[in-house]
C-alpha cells in the first residue's frame, strides 16, 4: 500500500498493512540544533518548509512517512499584505514592528517565540473600509493555476490536502483577541461583515481550486484556526456557531460534493467547547490534539461523537526531550487510541528545540516495529 492508501484506510476504518508514521514539521531552531550536533547538514535543512523536497528527505532520515501539513494553499489573507517595517527601536534590542497584517508587535532579534501585540490598525469601520476590505477581495491570482498543473503531473504516494483557509483565526490575528471581542459588542454589523467577507473569500478560493484542480486528487480538506488556549476557546462558542458555523458548512458541503470526505481542522489548545460547532458543520478530523496540561485525547470525543469523529495528532512531543523509556511509555499510552481506529498518532505540534534527534528516530522505529 502507498502512504495515501494507508492514511485513507485508517481514517475510514478499513484494513491496512501498517500504520502511517506522521509528523507536523519542526521549529527552525530544532533543525539548526541538529545541524550543530552533527545529525544533519546545512544542505539537508536548506529550503525546508512543510511538504517541500527538503521536508520529504528529512522525513525519510528521521523515519517518518510524511508531514500532515503537505497541502495546496490558496491566498486567503490580505492582498497585498502591509509592508513590514520597524516603527521604533530601543537600546536594549527591542523593536516595534508593523507586520503584514497591520499589527504592531514587540520583537527581539534573538527571540523565536510569538511576538507580543501592542496595537492594531483595524479598529473600526473607517479603518476597515480604508485599509482592509479591499485587500480581501477575490481574484483569480489567489489560486495558482501553475501549481495545480504541476501537481497533476506528479506521482506521489503521500496524502495531499486542500487548504481551505481560516474563517476566524486570521481575523483574530488582524484584530487581536481584545479587538475582536470588543468589536462584537461595539459594532456587531461590522463584526458580521468582516466574517462574511473573509468566509466568502475562502469559499471562492476553494471553489476555484476544485474547478482548476480536477485530476490533482486531493486526499483531504483542511482549515486553520488556532483560537483556543489552555483554558478553552478565545471566542464564545455561541457566537462562533452563529457567525462562523455557516461558512464552515458552505465550504465542507462544497468539498464533499467533489468527493472529499475527510475534513481536518488545525486548532491548538483545549478545543472541546468549539468541537461541536466544527463537527456539526462538516469538520470530522481534529488536529493536532495538543495533550498539554489538560490531557487532550481523541478517546472522550469518540465516546461523545462516535466513529464519524477522526483525529491526527495527540502524541505528547515533550517525551522527545527525555529518554527512550519516556518514548516507550508514550507509545503504550497511544495504543488504545490507535486501536479505536480512525486515528493516526502525530507529535502534537512542531518538534521543539529540546527534542533529542535519537529519541525522534527511536519513536518512528518503535512505531514501525509495533504497527508494521
Amino acid at each position: 500500500m502507498t502512504h495515501r492508501e494507508r492514511t485513507t484506510a485508517v481514517l475510514h476504518y478499513q484494513s491496512y498493512d501498517r500504520l502511517p508514521i506522521v509528523h507536523f514539521g519542526y521549529w527552525g531552531e530544532t533543525l539548526q540544533k541538529w545541524v550543530e550536533e552533527g545529525h544533519l547538514t546545512g544542505d539537508e535543512i536548506k529550503g525546508w518548509w512543510d511538504g517541500s523536497d527538503a521536508d520529504r528527505r528529512l522525513s525519510a532520515k528521521l523515519g517518518f512517512d510524511y508531514n500532515w501539513q503537505t497541502m495546496f494553499y490558496t491566498g486567503g489573507g490580505l492582498d497585498p499584505a502591509f509592508e513590514s517595517k520597524v516603527i521604533r527601536e530601543f537600546p536594549d534590542g527591542l523593536r516595534h514592528v508593523l507586520n503584514g497584517n497591520g499589527v504592531i508587535t514587540v520583537q527581539r532579534a534573538d527571540a523565536g517565540s510569538i511576538p507580543a501585540e501592542i496595537d492594531h490598525l483595524l479598529k473600526d469601520r473607517a479603518s476597515w473600509e480604508e485599509h482592509y476590505k479591499w485587500r480581501y477581495q477575490w481574484s483569480e491570482k489567489r489560486v495558482s493555476q501553475s501549481w495545480l498543473e504541476q501537481l497533476k503531473t506528479e506521482k506521489r504516494d503521500t496524502p495531499l490536502g486542500l487548504h481551505c483557509g481560516s474563517l476566524f483565526g486570521h481575523i483574530r490575528d488582524v484584530l487581536g483577541i481584545e479587538g475582536v471581542s470588543y468589536l462584537y459588542v461595539d459594532d456587531e454589523p461590522l463584526f458580521r461583515e468582516i466574517i462574511d467577507v473573509v468566509g466568502d473569500l475562502c469559499f471562492r478560493n476553494v471553489e476555484r481550486a476544485l474547478q482548476l484542480g480536477v485530476g490533482v486528487g486531493f486526499d483531504f480538506a483542511h482549515f486553520w484556526e488556532d483560537i483556543c488556549f489552555k483554558n478553552g476557546p478565545l471566542v464564545s462558542p455561541v457566537v462562533f456557531r452563529e457567525y462562523v458555523g455557516p461558512h464552515y458548512r458552505r465550504i465542507t458541503e462544497l468539498v464533499n460534493r467533489h468527493g472529499i470526505d475527510i475534513v481536518s481542522l488545525d486548532c491548538d489548545g483545549w478545543i472541546d467547547a468549539l468541537l461541536p460547532v466544527w463537527f456539526e458543520n462538516g469538520v470530522n478530523t481534529m488536529f493536532p490534539i495538543e495533550v498539554g496540561t489538560w490531557g487532550a485525547s481523541i478517546a472522550p470525543w469518540r465516546r461523545q461523537y462516535g466513529r464519524e469523529l477522526r483525529g491526527v495528532g495527540g502524541m505528547n512531543k515533550v517525551v522527545f526531550a527525555h529518554d527512550k523509556a519516556a518514548v516507550d511509555a508514550e507509545i503504550e499510552r497511544l495504543r488504545p487510541l490507535i486501536d479505536l481506529g480512525g486515528y493516526i498518532p502525530c507529535p502534537d505540534h512542531r518538534v521543539a528545540p529540546d527534542a533529542k534527534f535519537e529519541n525522534v528516530c527511536y519513536y518512528t522505529e518503535r512505531l514501525r516495529k509495533i504497527y508494521g
